[in-house]
This record gives structure tokens, sequence and C-alpha cells, in this order.
């Protein structure tokens, strides 16, 4: 006999798993799927290494990336502002006890063979030998002294 559920959530995505548990705590029956072989949808973390190249259909990480049990490779930058409005319904749903949090301590992206730190200061940008950061930064403040004064 086929069971009987009030709501199915399909995938298993941030937002996903706060529907499904709320609605689980308003006395509703629940059933929660997901067609990946993870869990997290689009902001899942893979691991290891030849997961993340399964998936993309890739052939296998090259030998010197070491062993892919030591990665972990978020699919998409998971930043969330400190006092930011998305903190506050993860802290009432309380679906911070499932989830750590920490301070970043360097951002980082693959380009032309290298790692190049991304600038996260007003230092890092002036100093980051980027053109176009640099510029943006310069922009910045330009547009800031024509706001302030006029």
């Amino acid at each position: 006999r086929m069971q009987e559920y009030d709501i199915i959530v399909l995938g298993t995505g941030l937002k996903e798993c706060v529907l499904s548990g709320l609605m689980s705590l308003s006395g509703k029956k629940v059933l929660h799927i997901d067609k990946n072989p993870y869990y997290g949808g689009e902001s899942a973390s893979i691991s290891p290494l030849e997961e993340l190249y399964r998936r993309f259909k890739v052939h296998g990480p090259p030998k010197s990336m070491g062993l892919g049990k030591e990665w972990n490779v978020d699919l998409i930058p998971k930043f969330f502002l400190a006092t930011g409005e998305l903190v506050k319904i993860l802290l009432h749903t309380e679906v911070t006890r499932y989830m750590d949090f920490k301070v970043v301590e360097g951002s980082y992206v693959y380009k032309a063979g290298k790692l190049h730190k991304v600038p996260a200061t007003e230092e890092d940008a002036q100093t980051s030998g980027y053109p176009t950061v640099s510029l943006i930064y310069i922009y910045i403040c330009f547009f800031s002294l024509i706001f302030f004064f006029f």
C-alpha cells in the first residue's frame, strides 16, 4: 500500500530544507527527496574531488592534487552578511543547529592555471595588482566624494 503525504518537497537546497522543516513542524506529513546522490542542491559541497569531476563529466583530477577525500568544493560561494535578513531567518527557524559559521579567511579564483586571492579590503584592492579592481576602488572613492559634497 502506498503511503500518503501532505507535502512532497523536491530538492535539498536550503530553501527546500527550511520549507520541509516548517511544514513538518506544523504537523504535515512530508516526503523530502532529491535526484542527486548528495544533499544541498545548488549550494552543495562536493567531496571527494572525484565526485566533482564525475558531476561535470570531466576526466579525473591529476595526481598532483593529492587525495580526493581531502577536498570539499562548494558549487557556489556561501557568504552571508552577519546581520543580514537571511541570518535572522536561519536563527528563527533554528536551521543554525545544523550549520557552522566562520569568518572567511580568504576567497580565491582559479584563472590561467593559478590561484589568485580575491581582494576583500580597501587595502587589498589598492595593492592587488589587478587594474580592474584598483580602478573600481578609485571609482568608488570618487563617487563617494561626489555624493558627499553634492
